[in-house]
Order: structure tokens, then sequence, then C-alpha cells
């Protein structure tokens, strides 16, 4: 069993929003690996990312993606910073993953700058710009589609999204 679709993206390019969206649409669970690893840890990610430092982290995340995957739900969302562990990025060989692009303006705006993310507190937008161009290639590597989502509703891209699913 496998989920139906995996959303990644940068921060701030709706990856909680329109996963909701599109799970409601689909009649299917919605999870989120952030909301797996705070609840492994039982404390806010950015509490982990102060108390244990960001390699602990991003082990708890490389576990809550491996466990998300192997439980195959319905629509998945996995953090901005997932697709850095090569074995997550191994793992999402075979599964239908959607890149939700967004651009700095737009991811900017979603985001704001810095709240409750702890990699952006320090020169959020540059942080951003940088988080966003390392990442971009590999969230190509990974994709099977991409969906754009600037200046665009929920409703806009899950219908897009929906549309690229087998039916």
């Amino acid at each position: 069993m496998a989920p139906l679709v995996v959303l990644v993206g940068a921060p701030g390019c709706g990856k909680t929003t329109v996963g909701r969206a599109l799970a409601d649409a689909l009649g299917v669970e919605f999870r989120d690996t952030d909301t797996d690893i705070e609840q492994m840890a039982g404390k806010p990610i950015p509490e982990i990312f102060i108390d244990e430092g960001e390699a602990h982290f991003r082990t708890l995340e490389r576990a809550a993606v491996a466990a998300a995957l192997a439980a195959g739900t319905g629509v998945l969302a996995l953090g901005g910073g997932a697709v850095l562990a090569e074995e997550t990025r191994a793992a999402l060989v075979g599964h239908r993953v959607v890149h939700l692009s967004v651009e700095l303006p737009d991811a900017v705006k979603r985001v704001g700058l810095g709240t409750g993310r702890p990699l952006l507190a320090l020169n959020p937008r540059a942080t951003l710009k940088h988080l966003m161009d390392q990442r971009r290639p590999l969230y190509a590597e990974v994709a099977t589609a991409t969906v754009a989502t600037d200046g665009r509703t929920p409703a806009a891209i899950v219908d897009e999204i929906t549309a690229l699913l087998p039916r």
C-alpha cells in the first residue's frame, strides 16, 4: 500500500493547506510528517531544533517519512527539508510525488518572516531564498509532476493535482 500522493516543496508552497484540501476532495486521510515528528518528540519542531539541534531533527524526519510511506496514507505532506536525505529521495522512487513549486515573493507572504520556522530565524528572506535554491533540484529529482502554486487558490491547485491522478 502506498500514499495516493506525496507532496513536497519549499516552506510556504502550501503542502499542508493543499494536502488537507486534496485529501478532503479525494475522501482520504491526510498526513503531515512534521506533525508526526512533533508527536514522536512530544514537542514542537522549533523546540527540537533548540533542544537537540537540526541533526537530531533530521534523524526524526527520516524515520517519520519512512513510517508514513510504509503506512500508505492517502495524501502525505513531507517537511520542506525531507528531500535533503538521500535515503528519503530513494524511498520516494515509485511513488506519485507532486512538487508544489513556489517563487520567493509568494513564499515570503505565506510563511511570514520566520515565525515558528527555526531555519528562518535569522535573515529570513535571504535564508528562505537560499533554502529554495538549494532544494529545488532535489524536489525536481523526486517529483513525478510539478504544480505551480503562485497566485493560485488551494482549490485550483487541488483541481490540477486531481487531474493528474489515474481515474
